[in-house]
């Protein structure tokens, strides 16, 4: 039976990705450590992969997502740890990137892109860690992630409890990924890699010699504007995740003008992640509208900042990012065309 009215839009997921995120913020609102908040979020984007997949596919997906994310995670926590430096972040950073795409396309994720390993390294990186701290704050993204994923493995016996019902209550799991073996050999997903990488370079170089205050936003709006491995180079879907992450800004202008207190911001970063897993597989450049405030709000959560300030760096930083993830597309746009004529 085709899936119909709220099943045909996700909220299972949703509901399945807001309450990963909202009891871990809540848990550490209560003890009063919400400078802990990025890594609790981070772990938290586990309940983002497996989406529509059958369990057996799912504990895969679901699995090895969680442990990239966890892998992303420590890595910036121990660049922090280490003060930051250039240098090994931008090793860091080309390895994720080109790694993550990589990955992602070998095992047909969903988000299908490295953009969330990169979003983990730099913010972890970019928060200041005493090696006191290291191992307590990856280990909460570690129980933070685990929990996801009890999460998003739970929807196994819902379905045996619902029964026949759940035909008509619960998405149906149509998605069946297959583990690629050929992408190694395939010029286009090489060509993705090449673009994020020379995307990333060159965007966090830009911002950083411009003395931007969050440089690591230019570099995640370069991922978010490139289209995954294989997909067509779009002028128009790029147009949409530009204007969907401007759009996200200017929500969190209205949502955070007024520095509500931390259990609102708590509350927008629970409904955003609902929102933008009820559209991720749907519109990415809709998805970004919730995506965008949620990682201010989570930067705002960790390290509270002058609310111009972060908003203006987002918006500058985002069109840097966009512009230069444009130029790529035109060039890979360039590329297949010329390999098309000579094939």
């Amino acid at each position: 039976m085709k899936p119909t009215g709220l099943a045909s839009v996700s909220v299972e997921v949703g509901f399945r990705a807001a309450a990963a995120v909202a009891v871990p913020l809540l848990i550490l609102w209560s003890m009063g450590r919400l400078d802990l908040a990025a890594y609790a979020t981070f772990g938290a984007f586990t309940a983002l992969y497996g989406r529509n997949e059958p369990y057996r596919l799912r504990i895969r997906s679901v699995s090895v997502a969680g442990v990239a994310l966890l892998a992303s995670i420590a890595l910036g926590v121990w660049l922090a740890v280490l003060g930051e430096p250039l240098a090994f972040l931008s090793v860091a950073l080309v390895v994720i990137v080109a790694g993550g795409t990589l990955f992602v396309t070998a095992l047909q994720l969903l988000p299908s892109q490295p953009l969330f390993f990169v979003f983990s390294l730099l913010v972890c990186a970019n928060i200041p860690t005493t090696a006191a701290e290291a191992w307590p704050r990856i280990g909460l993204a570690a129980v933070v992630a685990v929990f996801s994923w009890l999460l998003t493995m739970s929807g196994w016996l819902v379905r045996r409890l619902a029964g026949d019902r759940h035909s008509v209550l619960l998405k149906e799991l149509r998605r069946r990924p297959a583990v690629d073996r050929t992408v190694l050999r395939d010029p286009r997903v090489w060509l993705t890699v090449a673009q994020n990488v020379v995307g990333v370079v060159v965007a966090g170089g830009i911002a950083l010699s411009f003395g931007f205050g969050h440089a690591y936003w230019a570099v995640v709006s370069v991922v978010a504007v490139i289209p995954p491995a294989r997909a067509a180079h779009s002028i128009s879907r790029s147009l949409h995740r530009i204007f969907g992450t401007i759009a996200g800004v200017v929500v969190t202008a209205g949502l955070l003008f007024w520095s509500p207190p931390a259990l609102v911001v708590i509350l927008v970063i629970v409904v955003c992640q609902f929102c933008a897993e009820m559209l991720v597989g749907r519109h990415y450049g809709s998805a970004l509208v919730f995506i965008t405030p949620m990682a201010l709000a989570v930067s705002h959560l960790a390290s509270p900042a002058p609310l111009g300030a972060l908003v203006g760096d987002r918006v500058l930083e985002t069109v840097l990012g966009a512009g230069i993830g444009i130029v790529l597309v035109l060039l890979a746009r360039g590329i297949e065309r010329a390999r098309g004529l000579a094939a």
